[in-house]
């Protein structure tokens, strides 16, 4: 499937009502792990595909780096997802999913905190970069 930006921004519509679903049934207070997994449960009901803790690769200098980096949620292999439990937002939890999506080349992420009372107005905020700009529109 080629991947254009009306196929990304319709992911992530599905994708966030999956996460609104996981957040209806829970509410807020519980481990990140909790949801993590009840999201999984979720996609797989909703069929979308998905690899869970999935290794970001880091390369420096041309040398691959062995780490132990990983991503919460890589969606359909091109939606990265970092999901927090937390009760405030730091910009550092933004930088961190700008530079997965930078070395995963994805070119849309979405920043998930479900210690919040409304998942779709204070829970999440999605980004692009220059990947996403170089899709074309369908």
């Amino acid at each position: 499937m080629k991947i254009s930006k009306e196929y990304l921004n319709n992911l992530t519509y599905a994708f966030l009502g999956c996460c609104i679903n996981v957040h209806k049934e829970l509410g807020p207070g519980l481990l990140e792990s909790v949801y993590h997994q009840c999201l999984i449960e979720e996609l797989k009901y909703e069929r979308i595909s998905y690899s869970s803790e999935t290794i970001v690769p880091v390369n420096y200098r041309n040398i691959k780096i062995e780490t132990n980096l990983r991503v919460d949620l890589v969606i359909e292999n091109c939606l990265i997802v970092e999901l927090k439990s937390i009760s405030e937002m730091k910009k550092i939890f933004e930088a961190q999913l700008l530079t997965y999506m930078r070395l995963l080349s994805a070119p849309k992420g979405i920043l998930v905190n479900f210690n919040c009372l409304n998942l779709f107005r204070e829970g999440q905020k999605t980004f692009v970069n220059d990947f996403f700009s170089e899709l074309p529109e369908k």
